[in-house]
Order: C-alpha cells, then sequence, then structure tokens
C-alpha cells in the first residue's frame, strides 16, 4: 500500500473516533435549554468528522495508479533519511516548548522566541528583519485575540505585574 493510503488510514481511524465522540459523548453534560438550540457545541467536531472520514475513504477506495516510481517533488518514503528530519524533530519540539511557556513566560515573549527560533531552524539569517516582524506578529495576534475578541491571554510573564 502507498504511503498516501497509510496516512489515509491513519487519519480515517483518528476521525472515526474523533466523530464517535463528537456525535455519542459530546452532548451528554449539555443543559436541558441548550438542547433545545439549532446548533450545539458539538456540530462543527461531527461535520469535520463527516468530512474527514469521506475524504479518507475517497483515498482509500480510489483506483490505484500503476508505480512508475517517485516523481519530481514526491516524498519517497523508502529514502526518509535523505530528508532533513533533524529541522522537523526541532520544530515539533518547539511547537511542545511554545505551549509549555505560553503561561509562565506570557503570550508576547514566548510567541516571538517561537517565531524566531522556528525561523532561525528552518534558516532564515536576517535577524533584522526577522524580529520586528516576529514582535509585529505577535502582536497583532494578541491584540485581536484580547481586545477585538475579548479572551484573555497574559501578554508577560506573572512576575511582571500583568495580573492572572
Amino acid at each position: 500500500m502507498a504511503l498516501d493510503r497509510w496516512i489515509a488510514l491513519v487519519i480515517l481511524m483518528i476521525s472515526l473516533a474523533y466523530g464517535y465522540t463528537a456525535f455519542f459523548t459530546m452532548d451528554e453534560g449539555l443543559p436541558p435549554f441548550m438542547k433545545f438550540n439549532a446548533i450545539w457545541p458539538s456540530t462543527f467536531p461531527k461535520g469535520l468528522s463527516v468530512m474527514a472520514v469521506i475524504c479518507a475513504l475517497i483515498i482509500l477506495l480510489s483506483p490505484q495508479k500503476a508505480d512508475a516510481g517517485p516523481k519530481a517533488g514526491d516524498i519517497d518514503y523508502r529514502r526518509l533519511l535523505d530528508y532533513k528530519l533533524g529541522q522537523a524533530t526541532a520544530l515539533l519540539a518547539m511547537m511542545v516548548i511554545y505551549a509549555l511557556a505560553l503561561r509562565p513566560v506570557g503570550f508576547l515573549i514566548s510567541t516571538v522566541a517561537f517565531l524566531v527560533i522556528s525561523a532561525m531552524i528552518l534558516g532564515e539569517r536576517k535577524l533584522h528583519i526577522l524580529i520586528p516582524i516576529a514582535v509585529l506578529a505577535a502582536g497583532v495576534v494578541w491584540y485581536l485575540v484580547q481586545q477585538v475578541l475579548g479572551i484573555y491571554l497574559r501578554p508577560l510573564p506573572f512576575f511582571m505585574g500583568t495580573g492572572g
């Protein structure tokens, strides 16, 4: 079986479990007044799981083409170690560190650090361009989430007197 079919099979299993949760367990704790609403908290997860199952089944059940070898730009899973796995692993580690640093370090500092370090891992070396863009992007996202949406995000570390 080709790599895309294996990935589709994994996505199918995940979306089936997600769909089971959305259809059978998410709405049990709803208060009675919400059960008469047209849209429930599980509406989007239900639609998402159904679409993911349909897409995965389309990939799994579509006819296989004769394998003429990998084309230019295709990922050859037989040569997986030739790719830059170190960069991919470092980015995954950065995502975990970023998620763990959000509360204690604050949104602005952790987001700027994540963007700058991740871009450097990917090969960007122009720090005079990279740092202002990261600061601007983090500031705009914080402003939109905090002020426009009204969701509190601690902008700076707790010891700097930002509450929370």
